[in-house]
């Protein structure tokens, strides 16, 4: 339980950590409640959107996006990433809250109202802890010689820059797809290589068909049934259904999804469920986990099931945490 003492005094009530979409719902609701709240991200302002792709349109309609209950401005149907960055940014001025950022949170000492949360600038004494840092962050390795090299990337941004150029996509879901496709219309030379025998079913309907009738025209080549073994300074090493073989790449972009920063949640004391997703603990109805006075909000509850909650879903987390933590001393 939460408690509260004349002899422990807090910076703050509650520090979020993470000033993403869901971490700023999470901060504006408990603010609104009465309590002190402060956000700390180890980046930016929502960090996992300045990295997206430039001009990458959101699946999700404005009004599943909005938090806080402002409305969420668009010239599109469908937002794009320079309209959420604004419109997040503004929500966090409205709001005046308090963030943290360029601050990395490494871990966490004492207990639920006498909290220490410990960070690259010191200490910061805390009486709750709400966790909302997503997945953006932390990709998922090949494990492979040469991954680290200069001209190799988890992420994509934009294929200007590769004009005229070879370069290998890895992956089959809709980050590899978009990818591969805005890449081929900038003039690269892509080549897509997939692990299973298809792409996958999760590819979105109006990028699907797209993507094949570029494979079939022979715009893009596409190897189905092929890993990646090793990657050198000028090609990438595949072993497919015919065998091994040297692809030229000059650049490489292996888009094979994120994972929730497990480091960060074992360091505030976050245990995971023994399932094949590494679910965190936490209580459905609270979404306190297995150490009293820390929260999970957002994409993070889901662990490897990354599918699971989005901004449109995990928002809502946000009430459900501040009206707990408002029912506590």
């Amino acid at each position: 339980m939460l408690t509260a003492s004349d002899t422990f005094s807090a910076d703050y009530d509650v520090a979020v950590i993470g000033a993403g979409p869901v971490g700023l719902a999470c901060a504006l609701e408990i603010q609104r409640r009465g309590r002190r709240v402060a956000v700390f991200d180890k980046g930016a302002l929502v960090n996992s959107l300045v990295g997206y792709p430039t001009n990458m349109e959101f699946f999700s309609t404005p009004e599943l996006l909005e938090i806080g209950g402002y409305p969420f401005p668009t010239a599109h149907y469908k937002p794009i990433r320079e309209e959420a960055l604004d419109y997040y940014r503004r929500v966090a001025e409205a709001e005046k809250l308090p963030l943290r950022l360029y601050e990395r949170v490494t871990g966490l000492a004492g207990e639920a109202g006498r909290f220490e949360l410990h960070t690259s600038r010191g200490t910061v004494p805390v009486r709750a802890v709400v966790v909302a840092t997503g997945f953006f962050d932390v990709p998922n390795r090949l494990g492979l010689p040469g991954e680290d090299l200069p001209h190799v990337s988890h992420y994509y941004k934009e294929p200007y820059a590769h004009a005229g150029q070879r370069v290998v996509v890895v992956g089959a879901k809709n980050s590899s797809a978009k990818a591969a496709l805005a890449l081929t219309r900038a003039g690269a030379r892509v080549t897509l290589v997939v692990r299973g025998a298809a792409l996958s079913e999760s590819v979105k309907y109006w990028i699907r068909p797209d993507l094949l009738n570029r494979i079939a025209e022979g715009r893009i080549t596409a190897l189905y049934n092929t890993t990646l073994q090793a990657i050198t300074p000028d090609a990438v090493q595949v072993l497919g259904p015919d065998g091994p073989q040297a692809l030229p790449a000059d650049f490489v972009y292996a888009l094979t999804g994120y994972r929730p920063d497990y480091a960060l949640l074992a360091a505030l004391g976050v245990a995971c469920q023994s399932d094949e997703a590494c679910t965190p603990h936490y209580d459905p109805e609270s979404f306190e986990t297995n150490r009293p006075g820390v929260y999970l909000a957002g994409t993070v509850c889901g662990g490897l099931n990354t599918s699971r909650w989005f901004i449109e879903n995990g928002r809502h987390h946000a009430q459900v945490i501040a009206g707990h933590l408002a029912s506590r001393p």
